[in-house]
């Protein structure tokens, strides 16, 4: 093995460790390995919803967003942004939702492979993965941004609604309608497997340190 793939993939556990010492070089393994199956479960779940509260619909309408698609009340809700110019919410992100899946399984991959490089270049692997919900969310906002700031004027009701932006998160008006936003599951996973992947890097280069 050359000198060069040596550095980057970093010292091994010695065989002769005592099982103490091998428990501190198997935690930042199930650390990051849990990372890991938080990170591919959460893109089956939804990571932002919003709620929409108008006269006509008591109950409220709800659309839920996964990574690679958007369920619940999709065609109602364009219904009411027609009227005020909004476009349809299906022309947002459509090739983020189309590389999604591959990328969040693509940054599984990398935190696994975090697991056997015990040097600083386990950082760069999972790098991706500790920026991935920080960009779910900045990606969210930068669409809800583009739609409210870009309304159509010559829609019927144009004239009554200025250009806005949708919460990203907690509550707002738009007209006389409430829009409630929030996180969900899969996002919070997302965030949960960030904190794992921090805590597998810090225990994994204080493990395999002292070794290089």
């Amino acid at each position: 093995m050359s000198g060069f793939i040596q550095k980057i993939i970093g010292p091994r556990a010695p065989a002769t460790a005592s099982e103490q010492e091998r428990r501190t070089y198997r935690l930042p393994n199930i650390l990051l390995g849990a990372a890991a199956v938080l990170l591919l479960a959460s893109m089956f779940l939804p990571y932002w919803q919003m709620t929409l509260k108008a006269p006509q619909y008591p109950g409220g309408l709800s659309v839920e967003v996964y990574v690679n698609r958007m369920a619940g009340d999709v065609g109602e809700i364009d219904g009411l942004n027609h009227y005020i110019g909004m476009r349809p919410l299906g022309e947002a992100a459509q090739l983020e939702r189309a590389v999604s899946m591959v990328a969040v399984a693509a940054l599984t991959l990398l935190v696994l492979a975090a697991i056997f490089v015990h040097s600083p270049w386990a950082l760069l692997l999972a790098l991706p993965a500790i920026l991935w919900p920080f960009i779910f969310i900045g990606d969210m906002y930068y669409w809800m941004r583009h739609f409210g700031l870009n309304l159509d004027p010559t829609a019927p009701l144009s004239s009554s609604i200025d250009p806005f932006v949708p919460p990203i998160l907690g509550s707002g008006m738009v007209g006389q309608f409430e829009t409630i936003a929030s996180f969900e599951i899969g996002l919070w996973m997302a965030f949960a497997a960030v904190a794992l992947i921090l805590f597998g890097l810090y225990y994994q280069r204080r493990a395999y340190k002292p070794l290089s």
